[in-house]
């Protein structure tokens, strides 16, 4: 029997965001997991599909928010340093919003919302995928908007489980298949998306 999708069973909308009408949201791409304890598998190549991402919103005016995690003095999230600011190949630039978040939903406590339409259709694109990203993409999905998810511009790591260890890619597909399965569209690089 062929597999479906609830979104599909739901009959919604499978039409990848047209970039120049959405908002191109970025979550946590931030220094934190470039080295270190939380350094990502596939950082690299994640970072440099989130710039040519953001590069090409730009040149097609969408509305570009940047979203950071602040876990506070001391942490790998620090916000005040070096470790948590936004990696300067994704830097923003002036009048590109910065959202602070502290949970991985970036909808939660923030001003995200003011910074999008009603029901206005957002990319997003950024660390970590199983986290912040998905915690997002369902956010953006209660919230009425239509999230359009790209994989090449994502990345996460390995988990434990069990006394075992789920390869960082597993992870990242199972949380991809996850946002795909009810709460926004996915492609595979940002040459999907429209405009």
């Amino acid at each position: 029997m062929p597999r479906t999708t609830l979104r599909e069973l739901n009959g919604f909308d499978q039409t990848p965001a047209d970039l120049a009408d959405a908002a191109l949201v970025l979550i946590d791409l931030q220094n934190t997991y470039t080295t270190g304890v939380m350094e990502l598998d596939g950082w690299r190549p994640s970072l440099a599909a989130a710039a040519q991402l953001l590069a090409r919103a730009r040149r097609a005016g969408a509305t570009v928010v940047h979203v950071i995690n602040d876990g506070g003095p001391g942490t790998p999230y620090d916000i005040g340093a070096d470790i948590g600011q936004i990696h300067p190949d994704v830097a923003p630039r002036e009048g590109e919003p910065v959202v602070v978040k502290q949970v991985p939903n970036a909808f939660v406590d923030t001003d995200l919302a003011t910074h999008l339409r009603p029901g206005q259709d957002v990319v997003l694109a950024g660390w970590m995928t199983h986290m912040c990203v998905a915690s997002t993409a369902q956010g953006a999905f209660l919230a009425g908007h239509r999230p359009t998810v790209v994989a090449d511009a994502c990345a996460t790591r390995a988990l434990p489980l069990a006394g075992a260890e789920v390869p960082a890619d597993q992870v990242h597909r199972a949380a991809l298949a996850t946002v795909a399965d009810l709460y926004g569209v996915v492609v595979a690089t940002e040459r999907e998306l429209g405009r």
